[in-house]
């Protein structure tokens, strides 16, 4: 049984939304951050990413920089570019990309189900990270970016979110990504209610994406609870800010790999013990059109290749991905990849850079190899999931993202 909760969301005035929206806090520099930022103060990047008003020096760990943020969001509230609503509301957040549409139901999840599993996660955390975060919503003593969630479709729920679309969008403008962006208020009190009851009949969320902001949640609150002596578990604290999307609607992205060597070996070397384990040969096509094929782009040609049966226990959900194929078969024995967490020699493109990025980086000759990935499937996100295991790092890659900024979720 899913808990969803409606809340007194603090949000840009109407007129300022487009300039306040921005992108999620961990997909851009602190530089490009600068850069989006240096002609617009109303940009909620100066509360998600704050390190961009102090020295260009500075850690982005140092206390300075959440303290910052606190200021920003205290600021941001007392010039009135963010106001807080009258009453707790449910929101709805709609994300149009080309022909892709994600329709989500923006409110407040509990922390016990993230902690008794009922939120499933299907990445593990690094410590860092989850720290990092962890300071941010302390400090700032609110919820500033949301977590992506999703949930086995209903045809129940997908009726009540098209009945809260009924009256006029509080916002719509298109980022300049091209990303449509639309949001409406909930404020009927019975639609509300409906909707609680009816997540009651769902039995699973999942972490699309998020997996450090969840895992604050669950910290924050335990610091929270041992500062109140009169903690009752219905305080602010004890739930996060998250948009909750329908499975079938989501649009999962091939999440391809880039590596700066080969490991000692010649292209003919190389070459020869790819043979091993994958068929090979020379392709005009760029992208894999099915799983367990990856395309490979190398010394200004691409390649196919696919796994060779009996490679890999397809038996296995973890085993048989496509990144962990690769992973096990050829960056880590061929390449000399152990940890791709933390290697180096090895770096990431999520796929709406396209295949025309990974060229470019290997003509520059800062990488040596490309390949590129057939996407991960929402289904086996949540098969994984619901098995208790973990993706390799890297596996998916969601677009559209959420902007931040067009809602916070305050924890007192």
């Amino acid at each position: 049984m899913a808990t969803v909760k409606p809340f007194k969301g603090v949000r840009p005035k109407r007129e300022l939304v487009e300039k306040v929206a921005s992108p999620p806090y961990d997909v851009l520099s602190s530089e490009e951050a600068r850069e989006l930022v240096k002609d617009n103060p109303y940009s909620f990047l100066h509360i998600v990413k704050p390190e961009i008003d102090l020295p260009r020096d500075i850690d982005i760990y140092d206390e300075r920089v959440y303290k910052k943020g606190a200021e920003n969001l205290k600021k941001f509230i007392e010039k009135k570019i963010l106001l807080q609503d009258e009453s707790d509301f449910f929101y709805i957040y709609r994300q149009k990309m080309g022909d892709i549409v994600q329709t989500g139901l923006v409110c407040c999840a509990s922390v016990d189900d993230y902690d008794n599993d009922v939120i499933k996660k299907h990445e593990q955390t690094r410590a860092d990270k989850e720290e990092d975060r962890t300071k941010h919503v302390y400090t700032l003593n609110a919820n500033t970016g949301p977590v992506f969630l999703t949930y086995r479709a209903s045809k129940d729920i997908d009726s009540l979110i098209e009945e809260g679309k009924g009256e006029e969008p509080e916002y719509h403008f298109t980022s300049e990504d091209g990303v449509e962006h639309t949001f409406w208020i909930i404020r009927d009190r019975e639609l509300i209610e409906n909707i609680i009851e009816k997540f009651k009949n769902i039995s699973t969320l999942y972490v699309a994406d998020g997996h450090h902001r969840s895992a604050s949640a669950s910290r924050v609150r335990k610091l929270k609870m041992a500062e109140n002596k009169n903690h009752t578990g219905k305080e602010e604290y004890n739930y996060f800010l998250v948009v909750i999307f329908p499975h079938n609607q989501l649009h999962i992205m091939d999440y391809n790999r880039v590596v700066k060597d080969l490991n000692g070996l010649s292209k003919e070397e190389f070459l020869e013990k790819i043979k091993e384990k994958f068929t090979l040969k020379e392709s005009e096509v760029k992208k894999p059109d099915k799983k367990h094929k990856f395309g490979m782009y190398l010394d200004g040609k691409w390649y196919m290749l696919e796994a060779r049966e009996g490679t890999f226990d397809e038996s296995d959900p973890v085993k048989s991905l496509d990144v962990s194929i690769l992973q096990e078969n050829l960056l880590y024995p061929i390449l000399g990849i152990e940890n791709p967490r933390k290697d180096k020699r090895i770096n990431f493109v999520g796929g709406i850079r396209g295949t025309k990025e990974l060229e470019k980086l290997v003509n520059s000759r800062e990488y040596k190899v490309a390949f590129s990935m057939y996407p991960t499937s929402i289904e086996e996100l949540m098969k994984i999931a619901d098995e208790g295991k973990f993706m390799p790092p890297k596996s998916t890659w969601f677009e559209p993202k959420l902007r931040s900024g067009l809602v916070v979720h305050l924890l007192d």
